[in-house]
């Protein structure tokens, strides 16, 4: 049962053999260093970075499931990307635009 599974994967046209396996497998690495990036001040982020990671996200993610075949990997990648992309936008925008702490100072200044 486990070898059949396993053949069937090696096999599959979006497996192992091939590059629509293997793009979205290393494209995990940007999920992972936008997730380390959580440790970041979102002082330190950038709009224009985090607006790509999002967009190309929920680009491919609706792109991978409109192909045939259906590629998965591709597809829980880019919704990974799109979260955390997400993720940081919202932590760059509350701490930009509300941020009291920030706005109480430059009041009393």
């Amino acid at each position: 049962m486990a070898s059949s599974k396993l053949q069937a994967l090696w096999n599959h046209p979006a497996g192992p053999k091939t590059i629509h396996f293997w793009a979205p497998t290393f494209k995990w690495g940007i999920s992972i260093a936008n997730i380390a990036d959580f440790a970041k001040p979102p002082e330190k982020l950038s709009y224009p970075q985090q607006f790509a990671v999002t967009a190309t996200g929920i680009i491919w993610s609706r792109y991978s499931m409109v192909i045939t075949p259906k590629n998965w990997n591709l597809f829980s990648v880019n919704v990974a990307m799109a979260g955390t992309g997400i993720y940081q936008l919202s932590r760059k925008i509350r701490n930009d635009y509300f941020n009291e702490e920030e706005t109480a100072t430059a009041i009393k200044e």
